[in-house]
């Protein structure tokens, strides 16, 4: 079963990897939110996931901005 839950981007660090100017890595965490005075978190604080999350991305084209909330999509995968 799919499950949606709603989380903020906390924090934002970068950290270099190697000699390049732009060999540098960006770790961002996320916390589940809740808000008591939303309807929608209210729902989700009831239904969904609650934790943290913390991801790596390389890519300089993807970023996420710390204070912006964002909806996590969980779906099974296929074994590989």
């Amino acid at each position: 079963m799919p499950v949606r839950a709603k989380f903020r981007c906390t924090f934002e660090t970068h950290k270099k990897w190697g000699p390049q100017e732009d060999q540098v890595t960006r770790n961002y965490e996320f916390m589940a939110m809740y808000d008591a005075e939303t309807p929608e978190d209210q729902r989700y604080a009831k239904t969904t996931p609650t934790g943290s999350l913390t991801i790596q991305v390389d890519n300089p084209a993807v970023s996420f901005e710390p204070g912006q909330a964002y909806y996590l999509d969980f779906t099974p995968a296929e074994a590989s």
